[in-house]
């Protein structure tokens, strides 16, 4: 129980003073204190609490005690069995019979899922700020901690902080969640059909004007709605490429992305003249982070990616993505054409027709899961992008990402593509990717992408996630 006390102390909530008041809710013998509509839905076995298989709530309800809490500290030991999915509910209370509780934030509880079904993680308050990276696994005990002080809520997985969530004063929720709110109430078990097994279930209850220190305000209060709003319509709002450079570090990732709500990955550089550039680097970082409530993601540069590094340790990375940027020109001359000192344009047609060639080749050949920076253009050319970048030209672009099943990134620092090639990869059913490419500490701004979400009526469902088993092989034609 000190776990969660360090961790106040470390985030700022020296207000909150370590003591031994915790009261256990749950006997380890029997329901008392527990109560639920479904009769035999959760048995007592072993000392743990479990659900049976079937979908279920179970309410404490206290004993001697109207079980009402505001502010608290909770702790329970959870395990889930393969591909189960639960839900800790707090202030919350019993609805109508057979019907879904009332009020309260849940917070998820699903380390694996089932393909197609929900992919928010263990650690998500649902609806409000997701995650969709597991740190723990099925079938092994983890704790889960949560902290509710004011209007600022905290959720530990193991000690590892995964949301952070700062309720604001003027509340607007979509109608499905408006009644996930601050308020107070009780606490729930919801589960939804295969087995989970709680123990050690335990609460320290805290005064209702305990205070917190704030948390930081990222984004104007209007962006942060914006952000909010589609959290909850379901978009999966993650940035999938984002650089630790310019003095970016993991912690300050970490803290933006658990604060706004914007899921975030970590993508070094990969391939030739790059900072990963052996498959011994490649297996390093990936030691380093892989215990991270992030995506761990590889970008793969340069033609040469395929014959340096090893099948096993790509698939260890929950996707790989690439772009043409850098590539060979007609007389073998090898191109970075983002930067200008390396580009010879003499004829910008020819340069175009090179261009899509070579971005054709990438896809059929390299067998990423997405592509990015899709339609860049050097300097020089760069003015004419609405003139090079032909009907003709995007149709070979969406084609090679169909035949592929290759997402396609919009890119928040480039501003592209435009919204006429995301709309046709719309019409041929391309998943996307949002992505800031960042050089710096301004990671997870994805204004352009919000503008194509509106201009090009993307829809959550059209929004790529990493496959269950990653990275598809390489395959050399």
């Amino acid at each position: 129980m000190m776990l969660v006390s360090l961790l106040l102390s470390i985030y700022g909530c020296q207000s909150i003073k370590p003591n031994d008041q915790w009261q256990s809710l749950f006997n380890g013998k029997d329901l008392t204190g527990w109560s639920s509509e479904h009769e035999n839905a959760f048995v007592v076995a072993g000392g743990n609490l479990v659900s049976n298989e079937l979908p279920a709530i179970l309410y404490y309800a206290g004993e001697g005690t109207d079980a009402d809490f505001r502010n608290f500290e909770f702790s329970a030991e959870v395990k889930t069995s393969t591909q189960a999915k639960a839900s800790l509910l707090f202030h919350t209370s019993p609805a109508s019979e057979n019907a879904l509780p009332g009020k309260g934030y849940h917070v998820q509880i699903m380390n694996s899922g089932m393909p197609g079904s929900d992919f928010r993680k263990t650690g998500s308050l649902l609806a409000i700020r997701d995650v969709y990276k597991s740190t723990v696994s099925d079938n092994e005990w983890f704790t889960l901690n949560v902290l509710v002080v004011g209007n600022r809520i905290q959720v530990y997985v193991d000690g590892v902080q995964t949301v952070d969530y700062t309720q604001p004063l003027d509340v607007q929720r979509e109608e499905h969640i408006a009644q996930r709110l601050l308020s107070s109430g009780s606490f729930a078990i919801q589960t939804y059909g295969k087995p989970v097994s709680f123990k050690n279930i335990q609460l320290r209850a805290l005064p209702d004007d305990e205070t917190i220190g704030p948390g930081t305000e990222y984004f104007t209060p209007e962006k942060q709605q914006m952000v909010n709003t589609l959290i909850g319509r379901g978009y999966p709002l993650i940035d999938y490429h984002v650089h630790l450079k310019g003095g970016l570090t993991l912690d300050q990732i970490l803290d933006k992305s658990r604060q706004t709500g914007i899921f975030c990955s970590v993508a070094p550089n990969c391939g030739v003249g790059f900072p990963i550039d052996t498959n011994d680097k490649l297996e390093e970082f990936y030691a380093t982070y892989k215990d991270v409530p992030i995506f761990l993601a590889m970008q793969a540069e340069g033609r040469e990616w395929v014959h340096t590094f090893e099948k096993e340790s790509i698939a260890r990375y929950d996707y790989v993505f690439t772009d043409a940027m850098t590539f060979s020109d007609r007389q073998g001359n090898r191109m970075q054409i983002w930067k200008d000192e390396q580009v010879n344009i003499t004829d910008p047609q020819d340069f175009m027709e090179l261009l899509v060639e070579t971005i054709e080749d990438v896809m059929d050949h390299e067998k990423v899961d997405m592509y990015v920076n899709a339609t860049f253009l050097p300097t020089v050319i760069a003015d004419q992008y609405d003139e090079l970048w032909t009907e003709e030209r995007m149709d070979r672009v969406v084609d090679a990402l169909v035949r592929n099943d290759i997402a396609l990134e919009i890119s928040a620092r480039y501003r592209i593509p435009g919204a006429a090639l995301i709309k046709k990869a719309k019409a041929r059913g391309v998943k996307f990717t949002f992505g800031t490419n960042n050089a710096d500490h301004d990671f997870a701004n994805l204004d352009y992408c919000f503008d194509m979400i509106a201009q090009c009526d993307l829809q959550p469902g059209d929004f790529f996630l990493p496959r269950p088993h990653g990275f598809k092989p390489v395959q050399i034609k």
